[in-house]
């Protein structure tokens, strides 16, 4: 009989350890089932999927594979973290995004966990004389202050140290950010006569007389919302710190005092482990550049979750996405985090959302105690392994951008967006093809979902680079089904036809009845094709009963009215079936032509 240790936790002692090699033969059964004949490293290559940027995440991850010693976290390289304690001593900065005067609003989030403030300023949000308005009850000394005012970045910073000295809220004390960002006003407008002299005298300024304000922000959600990918986004960020580096040190400052200037925003998606993976890569990438410029240091991060991810349909679904976003921003070691409230795309957020918004960093530090443990990825083969492969993606598209000229000339010629635009077609590719799915829109919509409606947000600055979102395409289609309901009552309808027992035909049933509703389009499984007041028509079975039926019944169907016969599954050559949908299929495409054909514009 075999007595266990004191400890109790060698219950695997007696078997022998598991090889990689044992483990791809098991793999290779599995495939060989599936009718893959392949073995070796083509086996696992066949489990791996095909990141952006040239990147591949593997099915397993061990020991061996390497990555460069992350350090330690407060220390270069800074990958595990831009300070030695993380976020252990009170979680991260909340700081949540006002684009509206409403100092009630501001006042109830502060009062309920936010520990900081992003106001939009100028014409696209607050106006800058409504600042004393919004601030109004605001302890100045307590609640850091972060604006964005685009081209009135002048004005607004000059009001908010006025507001400063009026109520009497010492220097030392001031803490935020006066959020000059040149070069990500330029991204978004096209505006390219941004003077960097305020800039500069701004930045002096917080570096002589207000040691917690800094003076600018590197923001790359411009290049994020353009639909770049995460090396993009970090390239984009990298040539951005380094003009300002440039500009602050040729108006006066030290290489050090320039950079504890700036603080760099990114954007923090549903992938969480490609969000935690690019601000560790982020931190990496930047301490090289000032180990370069000859003062090394770290970098001040602000994540926001993505815009770009959020949907329009079906917004509850944002609160999921933002929570992984938020969860997957506070493990990769943001020092401040932006939760989007769940109707950001639908106009300004009501009460509610922003309470939930708040409220997911709060249970995140709270209740889930994210925030006890320093770099909670550090160690895991994965993530080192991606921050590594993501750092290096990065820092090759920094290059480019240096190569083009610097960020300036890249973003003026066009080139920048040439590339960033390519990116984006790639993923749109995968989009309308269901391969990156969109719950709430592209899968298991919801046709009798209410619109949540939203009093308007100020507009955003436009002239730029282009704002994309995941849900665009589906929208417009939608937004077609919708008009067509307003217009007759009823939406654009097909009929399900259903061939033999539940067992053969309900996995082909709910797929085509997904599909079609993802374009608006109302599926009908019940009656008659004749009652169903639908002019087309999807078979649904298996393989088995299609060779049995499927051409008698498509011929059946031409012949009561149907204008157009659909078959669920792989194509295959089957008389007056006039087209086939199945897992892959360009599902915008065939909606929006399915839409053409039933006159619904």
């Amino acid at each position: 009989m075999t007595v266990l240790p004191d400890d109790g936790l060698s219950l695997a002692a007696e078997f022998p350890d598991a090889t990689h090699e044992q483990w791809q033969r098991l793999v290779e059964g599995v495939l060989r089932k599936s009718g893959k004949e392949v073995s070796g490293a083509a086996a696992e290559d066949a489990l791996s999927t095909t990141l952006e940027d040239g990147l591949r995440a593997r099915p397993l991850y061990t020991a061996d594979d390497s990555a460069p010693d992350p350090g330690l976290p407060g220390f270069a390289p800074f990958v595990r973290g831009g300070r030695p304690e993380g976020n252990t001593l009170g979680g991260w900065d909340v700081r949540q995004q006002h684009t509206a005067a409403d100092g009630a609003a501001v006042l109830a989030d502060l009062e309920n966990g936010v520990t900081s403030l992003w106001l939009v300023a100028g014409a696209d949000g607050i106006p800058v004389s409504s600042l004393d308005r919004v601030l109004d009850g605001v302890h100045l000394d307590l609640a850091p202050v972060v604006l964005d005012a685009g081209r009135e970045v002048e004005p607004a910073a000059r009001e908010l140290l006025r507001l400063y000295q009026e109520r009497g809220v010492a220097k030392e004390a001031a803490r935020g950010n006066l959020g000059a960002d040149p070069l990500g006003h330029e991204a978004r407008t096209g505006d390219a006569g941004f003077d960097f002299a305020p800039v500069a005298a701004l930045a002096g300024l917080c570096t002589e007389e207000y040691p917690g304000l800094r003076a600018l922000t590197v923001d790359a959600l411009p290049y994020h919302e353009a639909g770049g990918s995460a090396a993009q986004e970090l390239g984009s960020s990298l040539a951005t710190g380094v003009a300002y580096l440039r500009e602050l040190t040729e108006a006066g400052l030290t290489v050090q005092q320039a950079a504890a200037q700036l603080e760099f925003r990114y954007a923090a998606t549903a992938d969480q482990f490609l969000t935690i993976a690019k601000l560790r890569a982020a931190r990496r990438l930047w301490a090289r550049v000032t180990e370069v410029c000859g003062a090394p240091g770290g970098q001040v991060q602000h994540a926001v979750t993505s815009p770009v991810m959020m949907s329009r349909r079906d917004p509850w679904v944002n609160m999921l996405r933002t929570t992984v976003a938020t969860l997957a921003a506070g493990v990769g070691g943001a020092d401040a985090v932006t939760v989007l409230p769940f109707d950001h795309a639908l106009g300004l957020p009501d009460a509610f959302a922003r309470r939930i918004a708040r409220n997911t960093s709060t249970i995140l530090v709270e209740e889930s105690h994210l925030s006890r443990v320093i770099d909670p990825a550090g160690g895991s083969w994965y993530v080192e392994r991606l921050t590594d492969e993501l750092a290096h993606a990065g820092w090759e598209f920094f290059q480019w951008i240096e190569r083009e000229g610097g960020q300036a000339t890249a973003l003026r010629s066009g080139r920048l967006g040439q590339d960033l635009a390519r990116t984006w077609e790639a993923r749109s590719v995968k989009l309308a093809k269901r391969r990156e799915p969109v719950t709430g829109v592209s899968e298991f919509p919801n046709l009798a979902e209410r619109l949540v409606e939203r009093a308007p947000a100020p507009v955003p600055p436009s002239g730029g680079l282009p704002r994309v979102r995941r849900d665009e395409a589906f929208e417009a289609l939608r937004a077609r089904s919708d008009a067509h309901l307003a217009a007759t009552g009823y939406r654009p309808r097909i009929f399900l036809a259903a061939l033999g027992p539940a067992a053969a035909h309900t996995a082909r049933l709910t797929f085509a009845s997904n599909l079609f509703q993802a374009g608006g389009i109302e599926p009908v499984t019940e009656g008659a094709f004749e009652d169903s007041g639908a002019t087309e028509v999807c078979l649904c079975s298996s393989d088995t009963l299609y060779e049995e039926r499927a051409a008698e019944v498509a011929g059946e169907l031409k012949a009561t009215g149907a204008g157009h016969v659909f078959l669920a599954g792989r194509p295959g050559q089957y008389p007056d079936v006039d087209a086939y949908v199945f897992a892959g299929c360009d599902a915008v495409a065939v909606l929006s032509a399915t839409l053409d054909r039933m006159g619904v514009s």
